[in-house]
This record gives C-alpha cells, sequence and structure tokens, in this order.
C-alpha cells in the first residue's frame, strides 16, 4: 500500500469531544474522566464552534486535533487555534487563565484552549496560506494543512530545545517525521518559508533538524525494501 494514504484517518470520521475525552483519559486516567460529564464536554465543543461562527472570528484548527487529519494516533487534552487578539478579547465567553504577546490559554466550560496569536508574523503566516477546510463529525472547520502544521513545529523547536524540554522535542520532531514520511512535502520550500522569522542560529537548527529527520525516513525507506 502507498505509504501516502496507509494508517490515515477517513475523512469525516474525526469527533472532537471524544479526541480530547480519549485525550483526558491518556493522561489523567480513568478517575478523572469519571468525573467529568462526557455529554457536556461534546455539548461544549459544538457550542464552542458555533459561537466562533455567530461572532465571524477568523480562526485556524491547528495542535494535535488538526494533526489528527493527516496522521493517526495523536492524543490531545485541548483545542489549540490561531486567533488575533482583536478577536479573542469578543469572547468574553473564555476565561483567560494567562496571556503573553505570543500565546494565551484559557477556558470554555470544561474545555482548555491554547490560541496562538497572531500578532506573530509565523502564526499569521499559517493563517493567511496555509489552511483548508476540512470534516470532522461536528463540522467543516478551516484547519491548518500538513505544510502549516510543520512550519509551526519546526518554528517551535528552536525554543524548546533551550528551555530544555526533551518530552516535547521528541513529540514535534516525532510529528514532523510522520507528516513528512505520509505527505512528502516541499521541505526547501518551508524552510525557505520560515528563514525571514528566525535569527541565523535558530535557522540553521531548524535545516540540522530537518535534515537529521530526513536522513532518519531514508534509513526508514530503505530497511523497509530490504525486508
Amino acid at each position: 500500500m502507498n505509504k501516502m494514504t496507509e494508517d490515515r484517518p477517513q475523512q469525516g470520521t474525526i469527533q472532537i469531544g471524544r479526541v480530547i475525552r480519549n485525550g483526558v483519559f491518556f493522561k489523567s486516567g480513568i478517575r478523572k474522566v469519571q468525573t467529568m460529564n462526557t455529554d457536556s464536554l461534546f455539548q461544549s465543543v459544538e457550542k464552542l464552534f458555533s459561537m466562533l461562527a455567530t461572532q465571524k472570528i477568523d480562526f485556524v484548527l491547528v495542535g494535535g486535533i488538526a494533526l489528527l487529519q493527516y496522521i493517526e494516533g495523536r492524543n490531545t487534552e485541548d483545542i489549540d487555534l490561531i486567533v488575533a487578539v482583536s478577536s479573542l478579547k469578543k469572547l468574553s465567553e473564555i476565561k483567560i487563565l494567562e496571556q503573553d504577546e505570543n500565546f494565551a490559554r484559557g477556558y470554555f466550560e470544561e474545555l482548555k484552549i491554547d490560541f496562538l496569536l497572531t500578532e506573530n508574523p509565523v502564526f499569521a503566516k499559517v493563517q493567511r496560506e496555509h489552511t483548508h477546510l476540512r470534516p470532522f463529525l461536528e463540522r467543516d472547520i478551516l484547519t491548518a494543512t500538513v505544510e502549516g502544521l510543520i512550519l509551526l513545529k519546526l518554528y517551535a523547536l528552536p525554543s524548546l530545545y533551550r528551555q530544555g524540554n526533551f518530552a516535547k522535542v521528541g513529540i514535534y520532531e516525532n510529528d514532523v517525521a510522520t507528516l513528512i514520511f505520509y505527505h512528502q512535502p516541499d521541505m526547501n520550500r518551508l524552510t525557505s518559508e520560515l528563514e525571514p522569522f528566525l535569527n541565523r542560529s535558530d535557522f540553521s537548527e531548524i535545516l540540522n533538524i530537518v535534515k537529521e529527520i530526513e536522513n532518519r525516513l531514508s534509513r526508514f525507506d530503505q530497511k523497509s525494501s530490504e525486508s
């Protein structure tokens, strides 16, 4: 079977509420899930996206939920959205717990939401140039493309290395590798798109990360063809 299509989710089969419920179970165990009102959680997802549509908020779905449109096996307990700060201010129903110039984090009822703010030029670029409408069981949602998700992951990696966040580095690099393996994007073009937004050191580090991933995938292809 072609690696572009094998082990891929079927369009329109992903239910966001169920993914988040499973993510909570994976991270916190059955006791926390049992204290949650699952029906209410599913309703909160529908209410959130209805509210965004009613308020005419421009947003892009990114993060773990978006990744599930392209690869399998990703757990997440939150929803990640790219929005403008001006849009975030209109959403009084969302309780913001923390916010800086690039990110905000809050809750809508039981839903945890992470916001990537378009004041950051890379996030704005993804919202502008790397989105398409994707089907979920709840509704069709504007979602980052494979290329958009790779840009976001690569952009984050130098900072994660500086923070010594080994766990997230591993997750992000694996996400990038899996997206490259199944979808074969033009990585030269994507890294060129990132270059204007990075200092020389961070850009060089990203080029090295991509090269290491491509070498690993090449070895995997070689071993697979031998077996």
